[in-house]
């Protein structure tokens, strides 16, 4: 395992962008909300997926390198984006905020949009509201991988429905997770490390469990394989809670602005030619001074979290978390000592680099 600082790895990634034909300052912001991901120990969605899902796409002329955004429609506290197949992330990025400047002038804005790309972790742009004293909401919609309760057949995407808030504490609260029972970035994570899955992930066309990652990814991609709900299999463990949830996010991510949804999103035409994914997002940002002082909701947010984590703890545990917290103490350990780069990402950074023959040196060379 190699370690490389945050800097560093943002400044290659911002490099690689550009060389890819991203224009300069948007290629730093995609280098910004990846980079984000890595600081936050979510290795899922940072340099582990630069190439894979960005670089890739870029050079397969899936994705735009050249961002096109449209506001299609711009009403007081809302707004309708079309990203015309350009980078998730600088879309993502500019919605959220007009979101923000809305909510500053109306108390609410909301911001929907369609024909997007994959823009990252969902938590990046909770976290933009949060450092403006607001409430961030989003969530998006993603090719098909979910089976409805009661079903084998990937229908809906990991959709994360991912809610931020300031606290007054050293990190916000930011829970950002799919509403699967586990996403096909931790599949990726897993078939990377060489590590077998927990049965209940991952089911096959005649709802046996899977436990192997590469033959995961295969089947999400072919069809013969989808992820549970997020609760599990079945109504015992309450999975059609995670299904419904993502449904919610479905419906949210294309029926407002007259997006692509569930097979539509698969990034094939009939023949199995690979086309543009044109994923829907939307994104809310609350004001909280329009209802209180901020300092007094961050009172209010703190100690609720702060008495949850002092509550008596199962035997065996040494401590309760509140969402957000693991992802500060990564930031702290990896401030110090760097992200961690295994063999396969080893591999992709390096062929990034000698093929745009970007000037720079790894610590493994």
């Amino acid at each position: 395992m190699y370690y490389e600082t945050f800097e560093r790895m943002e400044e290659f990634m911002k490099k690689s962008f550009a060389a890819a034909g991203v224009p300069e300052e948007d290629a730093a912001v995609c280098a910004k909300v990846l980079i984000e991901s890595d600081k936050r120990g979510i290795d899922s969605h940072g340099v582990g997926r630069f190439k894979p899902i960005y670089i890739d796409r870029i050079e397969d002329g899936i994705q735009n390198p050249v961002t096109e955004f449209e506001i299609v429609r711009d009403n007081k506290a809302t707004a309708v984006i079309d990203g015309h197949d350009g980078m998730g992330h600088v879309i993502g990025t500019r919605a959220m905020q007009m979101a923000i400047d809305k909510a500053k002038e109306h108390g609410l804005g909301m911001v929907v949009v369609r024909n997007s790309t994959h823009y990252g972790i969902a938590g990046y742009y909770a976290l933009m509201a949060s450092e403006n004293n607001m409430i961030g909401i989003t969530g998006t919609n993603a090719r098909p991988s979910i089976a409805p309760t009661f079903g084998v057949e990937n229908m809906l995407g990991t959709n994360p429905l991912t809610i931020g808030f300031p606290t007054d504490e050293d990190f916000p609260f930011v829970i950002d997770c799919a509403t699967s029972i586990t996403q096909r970035g931790k599949i990726e994570h897993y078939s990377r490390i060489k590590k077998k899955m927990p049965v209940g992930w991952v089911l096959d066309r005649d709802g046996n469990a899977v436990t192997d990652p590469d033959v995961a990814l295969v089947g999400l991609q072919s069809g013969d394989c989808a992820l549970a709900p997020l609760g599990g299999i079945g109504e015992e463990l309450a999975g059609y809670k995670g299904y419904s949830y993502a449904v919610v996010v479905e419906v949210l991510s294309a029926a407002l602005q007259a997006g692509n949804y569930l097979k539509m999103l698969s990034g094939f035409d009939e023949n199995k030619n690979k086309i543009p994914y044109k994923l829907g997002h939307f994104f809310i940002a609350i004001d909280i001074n329009a209802f209180i002082e901020p300092d007094k909701f961050k009172k209010t947010a703190g100690d609720i979290l702060r008495k949850l984590r002092e509550s008596k703890k199962a035997k065996g545990a040494e401590r309760i978390y509140t969402a957000g917290e693991k992802e500060y103490l990564a930031y702290l350990d990896r401030k110090e000592n760097g992200i961690p780069i295994n063999d396969e990402v080893k591999k992709a950074l390096t062929e990034v680099r000698d093929k745009y023959g970007i000037d720079y040196k790894f610590v493994w060379d």
